[in-house]
């Protein structure tokens, strides 16, 4: 059956939905008609979110401030998921770090797993069983080009993506036959909004402005290849580059210049 239509009861939720590719997801999906749920940690930027679908596109959207790297508040979450009824979930939220693992917050970097990780694992078991007894649902898994590859100085980040892309692969093909479709969005950079002189400095110096895709695109693109049931989605140019060279390079020979390229994003010059 696939995704199902938009109805009065049904639920479409986004994680990190207060921001860039998230707040996109939520856009598209409300302009589609789809109800929503918004999940991200800052709730007054929920709650505008909120204000805009809800009279903008006449959906209800609701609102849950929620830390998805605690397990408490995920466990909690996930309970309520699993006695709705979810059509699509897109699992976004995300963080990343740059710089030797030697040399960052220990507890960041097991926050980042925890919400990286653990969190996608979690809601995707929530709502997953549901779907298959249904035979129809989306889910939307939003990994990584970085997860095809070793990157040094971008480790605990190209890690956890690397969970999110398989994870989201092998469900796929557990699910294919039962009307439930799975998509991965692996994309590289994405602007969600013009840079600061700072951060243009830092950031648009290394990664030309051909090489940038736009929040509002990528999430068109990743809810009609969700539609279609396509497996991965590829935005950019650069997405692609970095793909076909986590797919086919030595990583002996990738690591060392990705990680160069990462260790500047975390020196910040």
């Amino acid at each position: 059956m696939g995704i199902p239509a938009p109805n009065d009861s049904a639920r479409a939720v986004v994680t990190g939905a207060s921001s860039g590719i998230g707040m996109a997801l939520a856009r598209t999906l409300a302009q589609r008609g789809y109800s929503t749920i918004l999940v991200a940690r800052r709730g007054d930027v929920l709650e505008e979110l909120a204000t805009e679908l809800r009279s903008g596109h006449d959906v209800e959207a609701e609102v849950r401030p929620v830390d998805l790297s605690d397990p408490k508040s995920v466990e909690i979450l996930c309970a309520e998921l699993a006695g709705r009824e979810i059509s699509i979930l897109c699992n976004n939220a995300g963080i990343a770090t740059f710089g030797p693992v030697s040399d960052l917050d220990p507890e960041y970097e097991r926050a980042q797993v925890r919400l990286n990780v653990n969190a996608v694992h979690d809601l995707t078991l929530a709502v997953l069983p549901q779907m298959v007894r249904r035979g129809s649902g989306g889910i939307l898994m939003v990994g990584s080009a970085a997860g095809n590859m070793p990157i040094p100085n971008n480790a605990t980040y190209a890690a956890t993506k690397a969970f999110v892309n398989t994870f989201s692969e092998s469900l796929r093909g557990e699910v294919g036959g039962q009307g439930v479709h799975v998509t991965l969005l692996a994309p590289g950079p994405v602007r969600t909004e013009t840079p600061t002189d700072e951060e243009a400095s830092i950031v648009d110096r290394m990664v030309p402005g051909f090489f940038w895709h736009n929040s509002d695109k990528v999430a068109e693109m990743s809810l009609d290849a969700l539609a279609h049931n396509k497996m991965r989605i590829v935005p950019g140019t650069l997405s692609k580059a970095m793909s076909v060279a986590g797919g086919y390079s030595p990583r002996a020979i990738v690591a060392p210049i990705v990680g160069t390229f990462y260790r500047k994003l975390g020196d910040g010059d």
